[in-house]
């Protein structure tokens, strides 16, 4: 695999990263207010009621409009895979194509089929063929997260899989390590949750725009208490999910959790930092500047969630670099050591080469025999300096921490308007209504900064210890990057106005004129 130089490699990330975190606008609120309408149409089969109906329908139509537009920029992200890390899709390609693939089979198939039942079948079939054709739409989205969710966790833990060196590719040995990953497991639940827990703000900010203007106030309190026991119960379970993905980080992606707390230096009972401002004359991990200006921990509690032991060491940016702690699996290698092993694997892989076209067997077999004694830290063999291994500290760290104070805050938000709407005084209390419509973006907001800690945080690495991104992207034009970027960021742009501005048409003629 050749470098190519860091202009196209900085754009194809930025192409990458603008089209994902457009696509990410949409897919979240597909997943929650997918649930939040199966769940008001169930009780409508179950009671009759006709108020529940309403409120299914008008919901359903704002997400049609939202499912829409996530699906065209969903296939644009997929198609890059080819067009600007096509040395990644020929790399992996064998294992990250297969839940691309099925997902494509089997839940997208399924989104298709039954979302056309789903919106015109209201009076062409019975209420229990709708309500299952329905819960299977969103079955089907729900799964399509699934397996795009299981080939990132891939990405960030590979497992599963054998490297050939014939055909350079990495081949999957085992399907289930793949699909049955923690870390896939995990960030599935934590995944599907944020977009649940932004489907219940959405649906709790309209109806609180309702109530008001004093519209539709019977359909608005409806909506307001599924909306906000929906919010609440996911919140408290992306709170439990989120304290298994610091589990999984700590134990897979070492570096990651450093960047997440600032953390420079190990500590044996490492505290959690609750709020805290990074020092910007922090410049090297040797360096003997203080990383805070200002922090408020949290004792013993990053060791607790990282090892399940309050008095665990928990490595900083320094010690993962310069290696020498202990852990679970012996002494922990430093990045010289990792390089070295990283560069003799890569030159074996060339010498293999060599050998094969030279008929020579014997050469082969041990060139083979060191390639994969050493292909654990191939990647390292692509990277010149330490502080390659170094991500954004700043902005991990701030995404972070921003996204935890967030999803307190929606805890707090969801239980205040519970207890006002079965007080029955949320009608009256145009303050905490006011709170909910501008809570919306900040669904919006937590969501996104998960990304930013899942992806930047894992940085250099497209696949951690095995490749890393400048060794993953196409072969092409910078000028073709940019242009295509451009290009994707008016359409995109287009796009998301587009919406705002049907859903907010349909927003104001409200439930009785959808």
């Amino acid at each position: 695999m050749e470098l190519l130089d860091a202009t196209l490699v900085n754009w194809s990330r930025a192409q990458f990263a603008m089209t994902a975190m457009y696509h990410w606008l949409f897919v979240p609120l597909t997943l929650g207010l997918g649930v939040i309408m199966s769940i008001m149409e169930t009780l409508y089969v179950r009671t009759g009621d006709e108020a529940w109906k309403k409120a299914t329908k008008f919901w359903m139509t704002l997400f049609g409009v939202n499912f829409a537009i996530g699906v065209a920029t969903g296939i644009i992200l997929e198609f890059e895979f080819g067009t600007n890390w096509s040395n990644y899709s020929w790399f992996v390609g064998d294992i990250f194509g297969a839940p691309l693939a099925i997902e494509g089979i089997m839940a997208f198939f399924m989104e298709a089929t039954f979302i056309s039942i789903m919106f015109f079948g209201w009076n062409k079939v019975g209420k229990k063929f709708h309500l299952a054709s329905t819960w299977l739409t969103v079955t089907g989205a729900t799964l399509s997260a699934l397996w795009i969710l299981v080939a990132n966790a891939w990405m960030q833990y590979p497992a599963g899989m054998t490297f050939n060196p014939d055909t350079v590719r990495n081949e999957m040995t085992d399907f289930w390590s793949i699909l049955l990953s923690p870390v896939a497991i995990n960030k599935f639940f934590h995944t599907v949750l944020s977009g649940w827990v932004m489907g219940a703000l959405f649906v709790v900010g309209v109806s609180s725009w309702f109530l008001l203007k004093k519209r539709e106030t019977d359909f608005a309190l409806k909506s307001i208490l599924v909306g906000a026991i929906f919010g609440l119960a996911s919140s408290l379970l992306i709170a439990y999910t989120g304290d298994g993905s610091a589990y999984q980080v700590t134990q897979k992606q070492p570096m990651k959790l450093a960047a997440m707390e600032g953390l420079y230096e190990g500590k044996t009972g490492a505290g959690l930092v609750a709020i805290g401002i990074l020092n910007p004359s922090k410049e090297s991990f040797n360096d003997t500047v203080n990383p805070y200006l200002f922090k408020i921990e949290i004792p013993k509690m990053l060791s607790m969630l990282g090892y399940r032991d309050a008095e665990a060491y928990v490595p900083g940016i320094r010690n993962i670099i310069e290696g020498g702690y202990e852990t679970k699996n012996g002494t922990a290698l430093s990045f010289e050591e990792k390089q070295a092993r990283g560069k003799a694997a890569v030159q074996a892989l060339a010498d293999y080469k060599k050998a094969v076209s030279a008929k020579d067997s014997i050469a082969a077999t041990l060139y083979k025999s060191k390639l994969d004694e050493n292909y654990a830290h191939f990647g390292y063999g692509y990277l010149d300096k330490p502080e390659d291994l170094i991500p954004n500290v700043p902005m991990v760290f701030y995404s972070f921490h921003i996204m935890v104070m967030l999803g307190m805050y929606f805890i707090g938000l969801f239980a205040i308007v519970l207890f006002f709407t079965f007080r029955k005084r949320i009608q009256n209390a145009a303050w905490l209504l006011l709170i909910c419509l501008l809570s919306i973006p900040l669904g919006y907001i937590a969501g996104e900064l998960g990304w930013v800690v899942a992806e930047v945080g894992r940085q250099p690495w497209a696949i951690q210890d095995i490749l890393p991104v400048q060794a993953a992207i196409s072969n092409i034009s910078s000028d073709s990057v940019k242009i295509t970027f451009f290009l994707f960021l008016v359409l995109f742009s287009g796009l998301l106005l587009a919406e705002v501005r049907i859903m907010i048409r349909q927003i104001k003629k409200g439930p009785e004129n959808h």
